[in-house]
């Protein structure tokens, strides 16, 4: 008789939150059972700094159901995510953080929802219980990202989700190095609904998403789904020319009309520096985009995985 495939899989990217990891275990055991005995759990340690893969190796001794990656460097969450979702078998796969603010108990929220006919479900967090600068620095994040990329996203809305089988196949056709899961699972298009869930106060460790770190985001996703920058720049330099020669057509009918002499190097200088600094900036933007196509044709892996707690099937 062949290995039974899950039913349900749910996939977490692991950094920063080792602590967490044994109570999150405990409490989808005791959510997921009513719904189905036949599920896994994916643990992707993105080289977490403290002892994680440790911890996921002793969860996987203890249950064979829990299936731990360990990367063999940091790639960061939403290539963890890829590793998960490349690795998941179930019907059904969701998606979770590891630091237990999305609870475990609101997976039956989403898996009910989703068996309503929906392939993708995610979860809407009534109230965020983050810091002040967290939500601040999120909500400035989805404002940039909007306004140039065109598309609209709630800031209330992470990465908890749970999406069908052929949502996931859907996501694994998409190899590009910029990525982001809500935003490929907004784009891949198949019927989605967003649900009420209660959001739960960090517990364990601290996030690793700074303002920096969150602004870097946002222009790594600009560049990667939107080329509104460049049109921007096309259309600030076609207005600056018409400016600048309607104000020549000016000094030229004041000099010969009205005999006022054209004021000399100040204003010229003035000139040169502002047109100098716009075109280093327009240049900074195109190199963004030469930059990101460079990095696409490397054609490089995703992720490297250093050791599994399973037989990889891939190898």
């Amino acid at each position: 008789m062949g290995k039974k495939t899950p039913y349900i899989s749910i996939v977490i990217p692991v950094y920063g939150c080792a602590r967490a990891l044994p109570e999150l275990y405990e409490r989808l055991v005791k959510t997921l059972t009513p719904i189905t005995e036949n599920f896994e759990i994916v643990m992707v340690n993105d080289q977490s700094p403290d002892n994680a893969w440790e911890i996921i190796k002793k969860l996987s001794e203890r249950d064979p159901r829990v299936k731990g990656i360990n990367f063999s460097r940091n790639f960061g969450q939403h290539r963890a995510i890829t590793a998960g979702l490349d690795y998941a078998q179930g019907e059904w796969v969701v998606v979770m953080d590891c630091d237990l603010q999305d609870q475990p108990e609101e997976i039956t929220k989403l898996y009910n929802t989703a068996m309503e006919g929906y392939d993708v479900v995610f979860g809407r967090r009534v109230k965020r219980r983050d810091s002040f600068f967290k939500k601040w620095a999120s909500k400035l994040y989805y404002a940039i990202y909007m306004y140039f990329s065109g598309m609209y996203f709630d800031s209330s809305v992470a990465n908890f989700s749970i999406i069908s089988k052929k949502v996931v196949k859907a996501h694994r056709q998409l190899r590009e190095q910029n990525r982001s899961y809500s935003v490929f699972s907004n784009w891949l298009g198949f019927k989605r609904k967003d649900i009420d869930i209660e959001h739960a106060p960090r517990a364990h460790g601290k996030s690793s998403y700074s303002l920096r770190k969150l602004i870097n985001l946002a222009i790594d996703g600009i560049v990667a789904h939107s080329n509104k920058p460049l049109r921007l720049s096309i259309n600030f330099g076609f207005t600056l020319a018409i400016l600048s020669f309607l104000y020549a057509i000016w000094l030229i009918i004041r000099y010969f009309v009205y005999g006022v002499p054209v004021a000399g190097w100040t204003s010229v200088m003035v000139s040169i520096y502002f047109i100098g600094g716009m075109l280093f900036a327009n240049m900074g933007i195109l190199g963004l985009y030469i930059g990101k196509i460079f990095n696409e044709t490397k054609n490089r892996p995703l992720y490297v995985v250093d050791e599994t707690t399973f037989e990889d099937e891939k190898e």
